[in-house]
């Protein structure tokens, strides 16, 4: 039911939004990629800017450092770090935990993906992660597991949503991998650090 904007003694009530909070929008395929600039387990700054025109970002989305399923994900990722870097691809994760969190996660893991800290949850919402959902019959509010993958001229190629971690960057990299290969030029890095 919806309610009129009205005065009541102390309080306005307001009509609600049409859009629930549970579903906020996502960045659109085909559509350049929401910047932005966070610091990562070692305090020094990411610039999604910085890489544009460069190299392809992997941008993935997690709950929090040191669950079952992050720790997956996390490692499955690192242990994929030359393939990806062979792809002339940076992968990133992003989680609302603070560097220092992150410093000891990685640590802990023997991670080499890069940790994102983003505490004031910005980038989630830009990127439409943010969510309520019921969990055991209360709702709370954190970050949908997602990947996005932007190719080098920083324009959003692909959404994956709900991911599971187990396999998930087996899967982010073959579609890495089909960038390249539509890309007559190639971006393979040749002679890189992994190479």
């Amino acid at each position: 039911m919806l309610v009129t904007p009205q005065e009541l003694p102390g309080r306005v009530i307001q009509t609600p939004r049409l859009e629930s909070p549970a579903t906020p929008e996502l960045p659109q395929v085909g559509l350049p990629a929401p910047l932005f600039s966070l610091p990562d387990a070692d305090m020094e700054m990411f610039d999604l800017a910085d890489l544009t025109g460069k190299q392809h970002v992997v941008v993935y989305f997690y709950p929090r450092d040191n669950t079952p399923g992050c720790t997956r994900q996390a490692v499955d990722f690192s242990d994929h770090d030359s393939d990806f870097a062979r792809e002339n691809c940076v992968v990133v994760g992003i989680s609302p935990d603070d560097c220092l969190t992150h410093a000891d996660f990685r640590d802990a893991h023997g991670l080499s993906v890069r940790l994102l800290s983003d505490e004031d949850i910005q980038v989630c919402r830009r990127y439409g992660v943010w969510q309520a959902r019921e969990v055991d019959g209360v709702m709370r509010e954190g970050v949908r597991r997602s990947t996005f993958i932007i190719s080098q001229d920083g324009i959003l190629q692909h959404v994956l949503l709900d991911v599971t971690p187990k396999g998930h960057a087996a899967t982010v990299y073959q579609l890495v991998q089909q960038l390249n290969s539509r890309n007559p030029h190639g971006n393979r890095q040749k002679h890189g650090r992994h190479a």
